[in-house]
Order: structure tokens, then sequence, then C-alpha cells
């Protein structure tokens, strides 16, 4: 019981990043790099406290993967961060959970998975729910919003941690902690001089809640939140992980439309029924009664 309610918390600390990114006055990439810093370091400095051995020392072929990975998440944290600017966090996140549609459909290419019956008709779900959650009924453009916009920029970002997933499938003999330590730390490179290149940044004036909020995402949101990810899953069985994983969509949407106010019309809320379910229906594994 203790191991599924700290699993539950990481997902409670996962669905509530929306609330914290979009009170932070700086560019997503800012945040992105801000957020790699701070998680990679926090997860050093855990790893040493809790005598956990982290070695850099691994095979030419990880490396290249390590750096691949690490290049993606970047950018899917940019892009994320984007989304929750142009649209709702409600909708950023829906969109943002199509990375397991997108796993689905590259998986049987890549890691030569059969197609079934039931992922395609997951897809043909996920496909339905996302044109409903886009709603073109609906009013786009709406204050400071743009969700056709936002829900790009989601979509992107769950092809890049799609990519992530698949990637991390032909990493071999690192731990959990090891390759997002490094992929941390890659990602944390490769934006320094894409900030400094896009952005002008000026952090000697930077507000006491930006800083605040910013620590915030970098150790509980990233850095924390993936120590206690990484210290139960491995104690959980797979069905209940993958029900558990939707306590993250799900409170996102509802801390949201609690704090923020946020709604969602009643066609876009039978499209994110049928995005998560889609994926639920993909990863459970029902068995026939005799």
């Amino acid at each position: 019981m203790k191991t599924k309610s700290i699993f539950i918390v990481v997902m409670l600390i996962f669905g509530s990043i929306g609330l914290f990114v979009k009170n932070i006055n700086l560019s997503s990439s800012e945040i992105a790099l801000f957020r790699g810093g701070i998680g990679s370091l926090f997860l050093i400095g855990a790893s040493f406290f809790l005598k956990q051995k982290i070695t850099f020392k691994t095979s030419k072929r990880n490396i290249v993967l390590l750096l691949l990975s690490g290049v993606l998440l970047g950018f899917n944290w940019i892009f994320l961060f984007e989304s929750y600017r142009y649209t709702t966090i409600s909708n950023a996140t829906l969109s943002y959970y199509f990375a397991p549609v997108f796993v689905m459909i590259l998986a049987p290419l890549l890691l030569k998975e059969k197609w079934t019956r039931k992922k395609g008709l997951s897809i043909l779900l996920a496909f339905i729910g996302l044109s409903l959650v886009v709603n073109p009924s609906a009013e786009t453009l709406s204050g400071s919003f743009n969700h056709p916009v936002g829900i790009s920029y989601g979509l992107a970002a769950a092809s890049l941690y799609a990519s992530v997933i698949l990637i991390n499938k032909f990493i071999k003999k690192l731990s959990d902690l090891e390759t997002t330590i490094m992929q941390l730390l890659v990602a944390t490179i490769v934006l320094l001089p894409y900030v400094l290149i896009t952005a002008e940044p000026h952090y000697s004036d930077m507000e006491f809640q930006t800083i605040s909020l910013l620590l915030i995402v970098g150790i509980i949101h990233t850095g924390l939140a993936y120590l206690l990810y990484f210290s139960v899953m491995k104690k959980l069985k797979g069905q209940t992980i993958a029900v558990l994983s939707y306590i993250d969509p799900i409170s996102a949407v509802l801390m949201a439309a609690i704090i923020l106010n946020e709604s969602m019309s009643f066609i876009q809320i039978i499209g994110g029924i049928l995005i998560l379910g889609s994926t639920l229906l993909s990863e459970l594994n029902w068995k026939k009664r005799e």
C-alpha cells in the first residue's frame, strides 16, 4: 500500500507541473534549461546521499543513444511548455498524452512488435478523441489562447517523448536512474547554447517568485519525482502502473479546472476520455473467463 501511495503522489506531482510553469515569467526554453540543470544536480546529489553508484562509463552505442534522447527530451519540454502558453492545461495535457499512441504506432516498425486488433482499435479511438478535443465547432481563439497552435505544440512534444521512450528500449546495462541523469545533463548542455542564441537572458534581476517556481519545477517535479518514480516502479505490477498512471492527466485536468477555472465542453470531455481510454485499452491484458 505504501508503494502505491508513493506512486500516486508522483503522478499528482507530474500532473501539477502546468500550474507552476504557467506562472514562470521566462521563455519555454529557459524553463526547460533550468529544469534540466536543477533536476540533474538534485539526482546526482541524491545518488551520493543514497550511496547509489553512478557510472558515466558505458558503450559507444549507449552514448550515441543517450545524446540523441537527451536532445529530444530537452526540446520535448520546450514544446510542452509552449503548449501551456497557447492553450489550456487540459488541452495541453491530453494532446501530450498522445505519446503512448505514437509509441503504439511506431513499436511494430522499430521493436518488431505484432499489430493486433486491440492496438488498431486503440489508435482509432485516440484519433477520434483528439478530433473531439480540438473541437473545430468551438471558438478556437479565446482571450490569450490559440488552441490549435497549443494542441499542435502538445502533439509535437508527445512525438518527441515517444521517441525518447523508444530509444530507451535500446539502452542496455544502465539503470533507470543513470539513464535519466545522463539524459538530463545532455538536455541541459544542449539547451544552454540554444537559450543563449534565441533568448536574451537577464537572470540577475529575476523575481523571488520566478526563482521559487524554478526550484519547485527542478527539484520537486523533476529530481524528487523521478527519484520516487524509479524507487517504486519495479515494485509494482505492470497493470497497476498502467492504471495509476492515469492519475497524472486526470489530476492535471481537475486541478486546472479547480485552481485556474479552466473549462472543457462536454464534447471535449468525451474526447479526453477516448484518448485516455485508448491507451488504457492497449496496456491492460484482458483475460477471457473460462
